[in-house]
């Protein structure tokens, strides 16, 4: 294996880019201030923290909580340094080193860090974190907790220039090494996640072991050397060991766990330049996009094993659409147009951006839903046994996801290759990139996405030529998804306008992009017009929930109804397809939102999909019976 160079498009670094918008910036500033310490704190009172301690010798008593909790601590700690690289804090500052310390103790002498055994190895289970190390890799999470601690310890380098806890990570990377490969044990981790933590430990050091091992755990799934491939809930593909990964063409199993899969994949293909990883992940994605994709963006239909369900397998009220996995499914799908520059990757990104993720989190910061389904009876407990956003769960993967990946998003917005910069997201703010040696500045004005009219000033040092290629997205011009999935019940007739300096242009399209290739002048200024009328969207036949239902969709937006301002209840609403609809900017509704006023057999209100469930619970419906006349 000989490594390349990385992705022939590179993502504009998020502490080059600013956000001043009234959307993302409030969100990122609440992530700070809110969500990162409350993550904290919920780590401190539940003993997470404490199993550091504890395995370092310095406090008596039992691990407390599950097995794979020293994952929750090193995703909240990736967070708190994107925190830290975005905005000096040195009170954060030292409490992360204090925690390193914790670390650092709590690792043993060659390299192991796993608090579960290392606090009492008398009290481990063979069918849990198993009875010695590296036995029970189907359950527990050994190699997971480490794949988050090396992130970490990345991203806490890069912010900071502090190697303590990239040590940590380098330590324990080199044990791993010393015992898996395609000459020594010979298994995987039952929950993907290391992969993409050694590429970056391989970026960032540049040694090879670690790129090689991250291909060493994906290219032995799927093989039989010297073990039973794994299962779990009778499903031969739960943690899509039932075919090299190669070979797979299809998203099956839990959901999280697969697209971690891809989206190691992803990065190990870059690195390596392995067409057979890419043709698999291409594949991955047709399927994904084409007959599994909910409207919000989210992934997942089955409680059951929190998994893929068969083609067209997308319920309303039973869906699992796990917070984690529409991260993933943005993790993933950044890189697939990192690997192919195609805008549609980033419209399933966007979408999964404004609804399955952001669903995820409440306005507040400090309450989280763990399943994001497309309906609910205001009764039934979908949400890991409760009704509406909790605080924390037992298993509290997602709130400590949520709180690493907003920090990093500004990093999603532009990205760069020879000689074309990419407008991917539209965020009021500031970015700077270097084209052609020299710095290229570029402010967005935007209230994105309650309106659709973006006005960019393009600011080079010195007049520069290179290629601006700005995403139209899909949903502006000819679908919800870049699929057949869903479609759009009427034809607009509005469609997207460009301007550079008060001059309407008509560039080419490229891949879904405007490409406005030109010498550029500082202070030139681009304009771009997105229609924001309200489009009922309809569902490929074959799922069987939605037949004779639609949604509405304004922008990025999924809206939904709800029983609190529908006069209780949603249940019975229909709409007819040739009502009139009407929107109505509420400043003063869950912290400004643009409502969609219609008339059906009553009339109704509908709210962006994203701020359900925060007035108390209630019914909620994304689907709309249609009245056909």
């Amino acid at each position: 294996m000989t490594a390349q160079s990385d992705y022939p498009f590179t993502p504009i670094p998020f502490t080059d880019v600013t956000f001043t918008d009234n959307f993302w910036a409030p969100r990122l500033q609440t992530n700070r201030r809110v969500t990162l310490p409350f993550n904290f704190r919920k780590c401190e009172e539940t003993g997470r923290i404490d199993n550091f301690a504890k395995a370092a010798g310095w406090m008596e008593g039992q691990h407390e909580g599950i097995f794979f909790n020293d994952s929750d601590v090193f995703k909240v700690v990736e967070g708190a340094a994107y925190c830290l690289a975005l905005s000096p804090d040195p009170e954060l500052d030292s409490y992360l080193d204090d925690l390193i310390v914790k670390f650092a103790g709590a690792q043993e002498e060659d390299g192991y860090l796993y608090t579960a055994r290392t606090i009492d190895p008398g009290a481990v289970r063979a069918d849990r974190e198993g009875l010695t190390r590296w036995s029970n890799l189907r359950v527990n999470h050994e190699l997971y907790n480490v794949g988050h601690l090396y992130e970490a310890a990345v991203a806490h380098f890069q912010a900071t220039g502090k190697r303590t806890l990239l040590d940590v990570a380098l330590k324990n990377a080199d044990l791993i090494d010393s015992v898996f490969g395609p000459d020594k044990r010979r298994d995987v981790p039952g929950h993907q996640e290391i992969e993409i933590g050694l590429a970056k430990l391989y970026r960032v050091t540049g040694d090879e072991r670690y790129l090689r091992l991250a291909k060493f755990f994906l290219d032995e799934r799927g093989h039989a050397n010297g073990r039973e491939l794994y299962t779990n809930f009778g499903n031969p593909g739960y943690m899509q060991d039932h075919l090299p990964v190669v070979e797979q063409s299809e998203a099956v199993g839990h959901a999280v766990r697969a697209v971690y899969m891809y989206t190691g994949m992803a990065d190990v293909a870059a690195l390596t330049g392995d067409a057979s990883y890419i043709a698999a992940i291409d594949r991955l994605w047709e399927n994904v996009v084409g007959r599994k994709l909910y409207l919000t963006g989210g992934i997942g239909a089955r409680h059951t094993g929190e998994a893929f369900g068969d083609d067209y397998e997308l319920p309303n009220t039973e869906a699992y659409t796990e917070t984690c996995a529409a991260i993933a499914n943005i993790l993933w799908n950044q890189r697939m147009f990192l690997l192919h520059g195609d805008a549609r990757s980033m419209d399933v990104l966007e979408l999964a951006l404004y609804n399955g993720f952001l669903s995820g989190v409440s306005l507040s910061g400090d309450e989280f839903f763990y399943t994001n389904p497309l309906a609910s009876d205001g009764k039934t407990a979908v949400n890991r046994g409760r009704i509406g956003r909790q605080p924390w769960f037992d298993c509290s993967c997602c709130p400590t996801n949520d709180v690493r990946f907003i920090a990093s998003l500004p990093g999603y917005v532009y990205a760069s290759d020879a000689d074309s910069l990419y407008v991917n997201l539209f965020v009021a703010g500031e970015g700077r990139v270097e084209m052609g040696g020299q710095s290229v500045r570029l402010r967005q004005e935007t209230n994105y996405p309650w309106q659709g009219r973006v006005r960019l000033r393009v600011d080079p040092a010195r007049r520069a030529e290179f290629a601006l290629r700005v995403r139209i997205p899909g949903w502006a011009t000819i679908r919800p998804v870049p699929s057949d999935l869903y479609r759009f019940l009427d034809v607009s007739d509005a469609a997207p306008a460009l301007t550079v300096n008060g001059e309407t242009v008509t560039p080419a399209l490229e891949k879904g992009y405007a490409v406005l290739r030109r010498v550029w002048q500082p202070g030139d200024v681009v304009e771009l017009a997105l229609p924001l009328p309200v489009r009922r969207v309809l569902c490929h036949e074959a799922v069987e929930g939605n037949r004779g239902r639609a949604a509405l969709m304004r922008g990025p937006l999924i809206y939904c109804v709800e029983g609190v301002d529908n006069g209780g209840s949603v249940a019975d609403l229909s709409l007819a397809d040739d009502a009139p609809l009407t929107v109505e900017h509420r400043p003063e509704l869950l912290n400004g939102v643009t409502v969609i006023r219609g008339e059906g057999a009553q009339p109704f209100t509908a709210i962006p999909y994203y701020a359900w469930s925060h007035r108390g619970a209630g019914e909620m419906a994304v689907w709309i019976e249609r009245e056909v006349g």
